[in-house]
């Protein structure tokens, strides 16, 4: 896949798992399922894949405001939140951009497996002005 950007790579080896391990186990299991069921694919495909990653908000002078925990961190770039319900909320789209911002991590995933039909959204968190 030469020229594509490799985090955009590695988003489609985390959607391929996704789509297999769905395939495997159908909709109908706790989340938890999913989230070992994935990151085992994921680790046979040898990607750094790290469950539960712990995320800290702080306020702009350091203080700790709280801790979060990711589902999975692939390859110290990409966040994946997966959801186990019959479809996903504003409040999940929230949450990864939270996550996102909180670690300054560009790009997430949220996966839902609770639904007959796997739903997979991709975000991307910038700084960047269009046009620069």
């Amino acid at each position: 896949m030469e020229g594509k950007d490799p985090v955009f790579v590695l988003c489609d080896q985390v959607r391929e798992a996704s789509y297999a391990l769905h395939r495997y186990l159908r909709h109908g299991h706790l989340e938890k399922v999913y989230e070992n069921g994935l990151a085992h694919r994921l680790r046979e495909a040898g990607l750094s894949v790290e469950q539960q990653h712990p995320l800290t908000v702080r306020d702009e002078d350091g203080t700790l405001l709280g801790e979060y925990f990711a589902d999975l961190f692939v390859e110290g770039q990409l966040i994946v939140e997966l959801k186990g319900c019959r479809a996903l909320a504003d409040e999940h789209i929230a949450q990864l951009l939270g996550y996102l911002r909180a670690c300054r991590v560009e790009h997430g995933l949220l996966i839902n497996f609770g639904a007959p039909k796997l739903e997979i959204r991709k975000f991307v968190l910038s700084d960047r002005k269009p046009g620069r």
